[in-house]
């Protein structure tokens, strides 16, 4: 028996309108064809379908068999083709975020919340677990946006500029860099370092400053958590350097001084790295949008 989705909703419609004229126009056939498509359907199965001499015209309990079946595999289908309809007009869609970048949460989460209240079809996750192979994750289309501040020549990829930064000092009021307007790579020599656990080639203060100054703190502990770095530091048990976003707010607490690094000030830019051919999908460039803004009015809070 070779049973096609036609024939299902040829049943239902006929069940739900009690006949076969109103049953044609439900479908948008004429009687006869519909008529036809009945009669054929009934012959590949070898048994009638429906009692004729009843009216209104009730199913057989063949034909409630393939009612059921109808009942239980039609709303699947129609809920596979509205998906696939919000796929093509953009209204959906996945968007799973690797992110190379500890502290970006902060700004993050805000950013994820208005995005969510716009596109609630969109499945949104977050990958933090991807961190260290997030780019060719990307390429395996294992996640679809990677947050970075490095940018790679990577065929395929686009790395989409969000927003600049400044990496700055924080330590303790009590700290002798508290004297000093800025500080500069000497500074950091014999001072215990608090950092995220991330490889140091990830860590703005040994890519930009450190490591080209080829100078070495007097030791490194790494942390997970912001808050938890942000006591440490006011507890005296070493410094840290944070982007200006997280220290939006402790910046005006008196148990701590923020500094900027070098004379000039440290710059940094963020970037969401994402497929060529996604870049341009409706809810993917509002969600870039929101990137380059919101983080902005944290820096400014």
């Amino acid at each position: 028996m070779h049973l096609e989705f036609r024939h299902l909703r040829t049943i239902k419609a006929i069940h739900d309108a009690g006949g076969l004229a109103r049953a044609a126009d439900i479908l948008h056939i004429t009687q006869s064809a519909l008529s036809h498509q009945v009669k054929g359907l009934e012959e590949q199965a070898g048994v009638e379908l429906f009692a004729r001499r009843s009216k209104p015209l009730k199913l057989s309990a063949a034909g409630h068999r393939l009612l059921r079946l109808a009942e239980r595999i039609l709303p699947e289908i129609d809920a596979v083709d509205a998906e696939f309809a919000a796929l093509r007009s953009g209204r959906s869609g996945r968007l799973h975020i690797a992110i190379e970048c500890h502290a970006c949460f902060d700004w993050l989460f805000p950013v994820l919340e208005q995005f969510r209240r716009a596109w609630p079809d969109v499945d949104v996750d977050i990958r933090p677990g991807l961190a260290f192979g997030a780019l060719p994750a990307l390429m395996r289309e294992d996640v679809d946006l990677v947050i970075s501040s490095d940018p790679e020549d990577l065929p395929g990829a686009v790395f989409n500029p969000l927003f600049d930064y400044a990496p700055m000092l924080v330590a303790a009021a009590s700290s002798p860099l508290a004297a000093k307007p800025f500080v500069v790579a000497e500074d950091f020599r014999d001072q215990l370092l608090i950092t995220y656990p991330v490889d140091r080639s990830r860590l703005d203060i040994f890519s930009e400053l450190l490591g080209p100054a080829k100078v070495e703190p007097r030791g490194v502990r790494q942390v997970e958590l912001t808050a938890v770095i942000l006591m440490l530091v006011a507890s005296g048990r070493g410094v840290s350097v944070l982007p200006d976003w997280v220290l939006r707010e402790v910046k005006y607490q008196p148990d701590y001084i923020t500094r900027p690094i070098t004379e000039n000030g440290l710059t940094k830019r963020l970037y969401a790295a994402t497929r060529v051919e996604d870049a341009t999908e409706p809810f993917m460039a509002h969600f870039l949008r929101l990137a380059r803004t919101e983080p902005v009015k944290l820096q400014r809070a």
